[in-house]
């Protein structure tokens, strides 16, 4: 669907596996007001076959833009990270990290393995909001994306 501008909706692969942080994340991105497609999912495995369309996801659309935790079950996050930034076919699509942890270690660790950029996820939906409308002004408006 083309937005006002005429550019489509943005397709965004939400890879979280806090339901709270999933409906802040949905609601923050409704408070921004850019036409966004959250697509969620709960696991890194999850992850990766909506990535690759397999095992149930095969109709799955290509991501825009992916958000990433580090701390999921099944395969963690850097794990997710590793492979989309290695895949020819992935590698492309823009990943952001956003997480609880704000060690040096994991920051450090995350633009080693190619991350395009490192969020602490804030602590309320305040919080939420104005780091997402930041998102949306600069990610979502400004940012060209490859078809």
């Amino acid at each position: 669907m083309a937005r006002p501008n005429g550019r489509r909706a943005v397709q965004i692969l939400l890879v979280e596996d806090s339901p709270a942080d999933v409906e802040l994340t949905s609601e923050a991105l409704s408070e921004a007001g850019t036409e966004t497609n959250l697509h969620v999912v709960n696991d890194g495995e999850e992850a990766l076959s909506f990535l690759h369309r397999s095992d149930g996801y095969d109709e799955a659309v290509r991501p825009d833009l992916i958000i990433l935790d580090l701390n999921l079950p099944k395969k963690d996050g850097r794990e997710v990270l590793t492979e989309v930034k290695q895949d020819p076919a992935l590698k492309r699509i823009p990943v952001l990290v956003l997480t609880t942890s704000d060690a040096e270690i994991d920051i450090y660790d995350t633009y080693n393995l190619h991350a395009n950029c490192y969020l602490t996820k804030p602590v309320d939906l305040d919080g939420f909001i104005d780091m997402f409308e930041a998102l949306d002004r600069f990610w979502l408006r400004l940012v060209r994306f490859s078809s």
